[in-house]
């Protein structure tokens, strides 16, 4: 007999924001490397330090489930790079 599980998708957490400030969720999504060259891209214009990300992660074949908080709004930037 062959048994199948679902696998559920991967839940991005959702902390609360500090007080006094509004929470901005930055997500990078694209090949290993250019994650990291994102990453490090944003380092070197001092937006963001290299730290400050989380751990690389798998996206699983589930995909991603993100939960936005009333209120908030979503955009979406598609770029492509030339692979070297």
């Amino acid at each position: 007999m062959l048994c199948l599980t679902r696998q559920e998708p991967l839940r991005l957490a959702t902390p609360n924001p500090q007080p006094g400030r509004k929470r901005l969720r930055h997500l990078v999504i694209g090949s290993p490397g250019g994650v990291r060259g994102a990453i490090n891209h944003l380092h070197l214009v001092q937006y963001a330090e290299r730290l400050e990300w989380s751990r690389q992660v798998t996206i699983p074949e589930s995909g991603i489930l993100i939960t936005p908080e009333q209120g908030e709004v979503f955009s979406h930037l598609l770029r492509h790079r030339q692979v070297s």
